[in-house]
């Protein structure tokens, strides 16, 4: 069976380094930095007391208060992307089959903030069973998907899927195969998180997991650099919209890139720690150009997990090493959360969409905050640091890797006629 081909017609982001797809790139490109105190909530007492937050967003912009109060933070960005991008495609879901119309999104943690609420509130009471009505509803992690669906009635396949770090990318990748297989002529995909919280912070930080540079937030997250000490938390969204593409062509749609292939591994290895070979790496990139039918040499930039963490690191320049030979020098290599955070569930959509930018723009996004030297990890490798470099791209990959080993890995390209 011939599969259908598929491309991304509308995107959206909200993320620590810009409000909108526009700006998120021009502070990609520029190098900035979302790292900064964190202002949710009194960190005197923690060991982290930085993170990468969304600046400058009210959901009063895009709600009223009622609807506001029974979200929570990662479905209001969720919202917030998922409007963003179908404006952006132009869709008028007036003039659409909307049975053929999806919403496959990802969240690691889901609301995690409303939870940590809801306990509180119940353990400073008077000891009443008094939870808020919305409490489950808002909380429950497949919630995005369905405010995203009730909201633009959307009724094709509905769902979120839960892979920690990878669940985005592993959204968009269940997206493109429902598509190709003809169950959908088009679906928003992405991700969200808001795990910005005292439960996110002191979690992340009882696994020895974040880093401690409070000194410095803004050069704390520095990927490939012997002095990283942990990943810096994000939070944010990321939306796409992922369309076949006779569909996409009979409405005059934008095209802004064509989704190759993905592929899904596991490490099988370990609940946080990546294969020290980095054999699952190894595989999903493998799986990802087979699906793509392309060799290594077809591909011009990698959008590395690169979180900034000692081991993680390293694994992936191994596998990369591992699985383009020769070719690997050729590439660019960058890890734009060095300036994003790790937006957990989030990261691979916000990532996803600075490939297709980096397609349409032909500049690569650079590596922040790289000073010193590993010598675990081949320089010889382009990992763009410190400043964007202008290339020709036309093929990028994106990897995510989430605790519990789970891979994903997707190819976009050029859209070519």
């Amino acid at each position: 069976m011939n599969k259908k081909r598929v491309v991304i017609t509308g995107m959206g982001a909200l993320t620590p380094v810009g409000n909108s797809v526009d700006e998120y790139w021009k502070n990609l490109i520029k190098g900035e930095s979302g790292a900064a105190n964190i202002t949710k909530f009194d960190t005197a007492l923690f060991k982290t007391q930085f993170a990468c937050e969304v600046k400058n967003f009210d959901p009063l912009d895009i709600m009223d208060r009622k609807e506001a109060r029974k979200l929570d933070l990662f479905s209001i960005y969720a919202l917030a992307t998922a409007d963003e991008a179908i404006l952006d495609s132009k869709l008028d879901l007036e003039k659409v089959n909307l049975d053929r119309a999806g919403v496959v999104w990802g969240s690691g943690i889901g609301g995690m903030g409303t939870f940590q609420e809801e306990c509180f509130n119940f353990k400073d009471g008077d000891g009443s069973p008094r939870f808020n009505p919305f409490f489950v509803p808002k909380m429950i992690v497949d919630i995005a998907a369905g405010h995203i669906s009730i909201k633009h009635g959307l009724r094709g396949p509905n769902y979120v899927t839960v892979s920690a770090c990878a669940s985005s990318t592993n959204a968009i990748i269940d997206a493109l195969m429902l598509i190709q297989l003809g169950k959908s002529d088009f679906i928003v995909t992405g991700g969200s998180e808001a795990g910005v919280n005292i439960a996110g912070i002191g979690g992340f930080n009882a696994l020895k997991a974040l880093s401690t540079r409070n000194d410095s937030p803004k050069t704390a997250s520095r990927p490939f650099d012997s002095t990283r000490d942990g990943f810096v938390l994000g939070e944010g969204s990321g939306c796409l919209i992922l369309e076949e593409l006779e569909h996409a062509k009979k409405r005059g749609a934008k095209i802004y890139a064509e989704v190759a292939g993905g592929g899904l591994t596991a490490d099988a290895h370990h609940i946080t720690a990546p294969h020290p070979e980095g054999r699952g790496a190894i595989s999903v990139m493998k799986l990802a150009l087979e699906d793509a039918g392309m060799i290594p040499e077809d591909i011009d930039y990698i959008n590395v997990h690169g979180t900034s963490t000692p081991l993680g690191d390293i694994a992936e320049t191994l596998a990369i090493k591992k699985v383009f030979g020769e070719h690997a020098f050729n590439l660019n290599i960058s890890s734009t959360k060095s300036m994003t955070g790790h937006l957990l569930g989030a990261a691979g959509a916000i990532e996803a969409i600075a490939c297709v930018k980096a397609i349409e723009n032909n500049i690569i996004p650079p590596t922040i905050n790289f000073e010193n030297k590993d010598e675990n990890i081949d320089y010889n490798l382009n990992l763009t640091l410190n400043k964007a470099q202008k290339r020709t791209v036309k093929t990028a990959i994106s990897n995510t890797f989430g605790f519990g080993g789970h891979n994903s890995s997707i190819i976009v390209k050029e859209y070519n006629d």
